[in-house]
């Protein structure tokens, strides 16, 4: 605070955080110096405020067939605002005009799974994690992109041949699975000898 007038008796702190615990000190000062402060004051905790700082690094994908994925990085508790908080997620498939609410109410969340058998592997949703406290709904973050999760391969790798390369070797090969829409990515392939 600015210094205040020797006659001045109380002083009005503004621009604190709410739902903040505050102790308090006074220095009296002239001419010569600055003395002493005072004892501090008992603690003080500022009103309870809608929440205005939303998630951040929202992302995700993954998952099992028929889930989206939603995670997103914990608002830290002094910028909760209040009791009572929560996480508001939102999101709808792209291009769609209708938005799907889901409320997480946990303070620690970071994560939100839907499931519904409907949702085709790998469809993009537009996404949005806001929050909420006892004292209302605060702020949502931008929109991200997140995929809903793969279905396991639909084919086969094709062309598949063996070459003997020794007594106790053989070098197995295939045509890779290019990548579309139903397959997903192949993180991997398995040789089975039968």
């Amino acid at each position: 605070p600015e210094v205040i007038n020797g006659r001045t008796h109380k002083a009005t702190v503004v621009d604190l955080s709410p739902w903040v615990e505050y102790e308090f000190r006074v220095v009296a000062s002239n001419s010569v110096g600055i003395g002493e402060p005072s004892r501090p004051s008992a603690l003080l905790k500022t009103k309870a405020a809608v929440p205005v700082v939303a998630p951040t690094n929202i992302s995700g994908g993954g998952g099992s067939r028929s889930e989206l994925v939603i995670t997103w990085e914990p608002v830290p508790e002094e910028l909760q605002n209040g009791e009572g908080f929560g996480y508001i997620v939102v999101f709808r498939p792209l291009g769609s005009t209708t938005w799907t609410k889901a409320v997480v109410a946990s303070v620690e969340a970071s994560k939100y799974v839907y499931r519904n058998e409907s949702i085709t592997p790998l469809s993009p949703f537009e996404v949005k994690v806001g929050v909420y406290n006892n004292e209302g709904e605060g702020t949502l973050s931008s929109i991200s992109i997140v995929y809903s999760g793969e279905d396991e391969p639909q084919i086969a790798p094709a062309g598949t041949a063996a070459l003997s390369v020794s007594a106790v070797e053989v070098e197995i090969s295939w045509q890779p699975i290019a990548w579309n829409r139903h397959t997903g990515r192949v993180l991997g392939y398995e040789v089975r000898q039968l």
